[in-house]
């Protein structure tokens, strides 16, 4: 229990100077502006709305379904408004409680020592966890980790009670819920299902690869067949279920969000698609350069085969497979010992034992059921410890790495980001557990103590400087001007555009146009940018300049409703009534399908039938009733 609270009190810690931070990037939609977090909106509407507030049917939905988080949201609206001190203090509560919960599922794999604390401090120092955190809309992905480990605990506890307790079938009851909550926080939550799948195979049933066919064949574990049958069973009815309720269509992203999706080359998406999971990676081993947007060119295509990235691509899936074929071949009776863990007749640093070959052939294909110190129950074959192996970690640390990262992979269908760091905030588990059975696996190995100890104290300085930065860079999310200006190196034109809002709104009118005018050298064809440009100037009388910008705008995105109401307020005042008038009337026609915020078109629709009726009742012309332009008609 010690290391479960330290590891939490250190979570808690790290990110202590969060509360003090402001709304940034996201949150603005997904709080300030979002309808269903007002008391005046049935609460009902969540459940039929995207986690932004839109319709979840319509074709400009984000499809990204997430009730739960949003309930979250509005009860923290109804307790503190907008005061964002109390939005950041759950969710730093929250990653407090996830990271006790990982520290206890890794005290069931490592034991009770120094290894599982190592693993829980390094969750919950790890700096790829700051967006999720520091970032309010990242508590989606912290809410669905707390309920992935609750079902995964679960599925553990059902395993350990199988055939021995009725109860067992409860803990698969509060498995399938807890996954069915986790979906409901962020879609990957579903994912600890085969998570749980492979707990169940590989880790307490200790079956390798060549042994699953033959015990499926001659039945010679109903109950793991059963279980793994429910898990398949109820994970594809909630996918079933989902699919439904988004109205059976994927969402719809922009080039911009995720440029490889929309490339022409087969060869450029397939290479980018495969180096995308080695940046990931990186990101996890080294998260020294963090940026709160990754769309756009911030990793450019890989184009041809030359490109020196698909190095690193061949390096990571060969070290994957290596890990994977390790982790799942037949394990020596020396590797099932934990790699030479006993010494003198003494116990390992875990404080398990190692068991003869006997032993270990005649437990090959059955459980190993932990003792009542790790799980509360009594083992009934053997009252010593009986910890997963080396290799039986690897091959879970793995699962818990690959498998939640798989619906960012583009592989199923296309996401609306190249990179997003609070993706990473599961697969981090995987990432913890697997360097720190590995660091265990050398210290085992080698024989000097100054070896043993320069692996000990190498690890530990791993996690110091994971947590220093972890402080660094929550500093970054204080703001949106502090969180912009430490983009620019990643994503320059994002990252100008978005801090040229904030140095507008800051009345800083020079470095707000300058800022645009960065954003546009980087990315020309920016319709956002453009049309911000332009109302910068439009509200310094610079009407000309505006007018020209917000025809870039229009060019670039003709379905930009809020270009053209503006377009046709400057035409009107500068009394050429007739292109004002075609100007309204076009912005009138634009549908809202397969835009990202049809609230906002609304509004501005709205706006140029106003400013229509204003110029026609100015004109005296009260009973016109204008025939709709073709779609072809030009606008200049």
């Amino acid at each position: 229990m010690i290391a479960e609270l330290v590891s939490s009190a250190l979570g808690l810690a790290l990110y202590l100077n969060t509360l003090s931070a402001d709304f940034c990037y996201d949150d603005s939609r997904a709080i300030k502006t979002n309808q269903d977090l007002l008391p005046e909106t049935p609460w009902t509407h969540i459940f039929y709305n995207d986690f932004w507030g839109t319709l979840l049917t319509h074709s400009g939905s984000h499809k990204s379904y997430r009730p739960l988080c949003t309930l979250s949201f509005r009860l923290n609206h109804a307790i503190g408004g907008l005061n964002p001190w109390s939005y950041h203090l759950v969710n730093v509560l929250l990653h407090a409680a996830v990271t006790g919960l990982f520290t206890s599922f890794s005290k069931i794999l490592l034991g009770d020592g120094y290894w599982t604390f190592m693993a829980g401090l390094m969750f919950a120092s790890h700096p790829i966890h700051t967006e999720a955190v520091a970032g309010i809309v990242g508590r989606a992905d912290v809410g669905a980790s707390l309920f992935f480990l609750l079902s995964l605990l679960c599925y553990m506890k059902h395993c350990s009670t199988r055939g021995a307790s009725a109860r067992t079938w409860g803990w698969f009851l509060g498995t399938g819920l807890c996954a069915g909550c986790s979906m409901l926080w962020k879609e990957q939550g579903v994912t600890v299902l085969a998570v749980s799948a492979i707990y169940d195979v590989f880790v307490f049933h200790r079956l390798k690869m060549k042994q699953i066919l033959p015990t499926i064949y001659k039945r010679k574990n109903l109950s793991l067949f059963l279980s793994i049958s429910l898990l398949t069973f109820w994970g594809t009815s909630l996918l079933g279920a989902r699919l439904y309720w988004m109205g059976n269509k994927p969402p719809s992203f922009s080039n911009s969000d995720n440029p490889a999706a929309d490339s022409d080359s087969l060869l450029a998406r397939t290479l980018t698609f495969f180096y995308l999971p080695t940046k990931n990676l990186w990101l996890l081993l080294c998260p020294d350069t963090l940026s709160f947007d990754w769309s756009m060119d911030a990793v450019p295509l890989l184009k041809t085969i030359c490109d020196w990235r698909n190095l690193h691509t061949v390096a990571f899936y060969t070290g994957l497979l290596l890990l994977a074929y390790y982790g799942l071949k037949s394990p020596s009776v020396e590797r099932e010992c934990n790699e030479k863990f006993v010494t003198n007749g003494k116990q390992n640093a875990n404080g398990h034992s190692c068991h003869s070959e006997v032993e270990y052939r005649n437990s090959e294909i059955k459980p190993s059921i932990p003792s009542k110190l790790e799980n509360g129950f009594k083992n009934n074959v053997s009252q010593r410890t009986r910890l997963p192996s080396t290799e039986n970690i690897v091959v879970l640390s793995l699962s818990l790495l690959i498998i939640p990262f798989v619906p960012a992979t583009n592989l199923f269908f296309y996401v609306g980001f190249v990179i997003a760091e609070r993706v990473l905030y599961i697969p981090s588990m995987g990432f913890c557990l697997l360097i720190t059975v590995g660091a265990r696996a050398l210290y085992v190995k080698v024989q000097k103590r100054f070896l043993k100890s320069l692996i000990f104290y190498a690890t530990a300085t791993l996690i110091v400087f994971y947590g220093l930065k972890t402080a660094i860079r929550n500093g970054d999310w204080q703001n949106e001007e502090m969180l912009y200006r430490s983009g620019i190196k990643v994503n320059p034109a994002k990252a100008w555009g978005n801090l040229g809002n904030v140095l507008k709104s800051q009345s800083k009118i020079s470095e707000a146009e300058s800022a645009y005018r960065n954003a546009l050298y980087y990315r020309s064809n920016m319709a956002d940018m453009l049309y911000n440009l332009g109302l910068l100037l439009q509200e310094n009388s610079r009407f000309a300049e505006a007018l020209h910008y917000y025809k870039l705008a229009i060019g670039s995105r003709p379905t930009l409703a809020s270009a053209y109401l503006n377009t046709g307020i400057i035409l009107m005042n500068q009394g050429k009534t007739e292109e004002a008038r075609r100007t309204f009337l076009k912005c009138s026609e634009i549908p809202d399908e397969n835009l990202k915020d049809p609230h906002a078109h609304k509004s501005s629709v709205t706006s140029c039938l106003y400013n229509l009726g204003k110029l026609y009742h100015e004109q005296g012309h009260y009973e016109v009733r204008p025939k709709p332009l073709p779609y072809s008609s030009p606008l200049f």
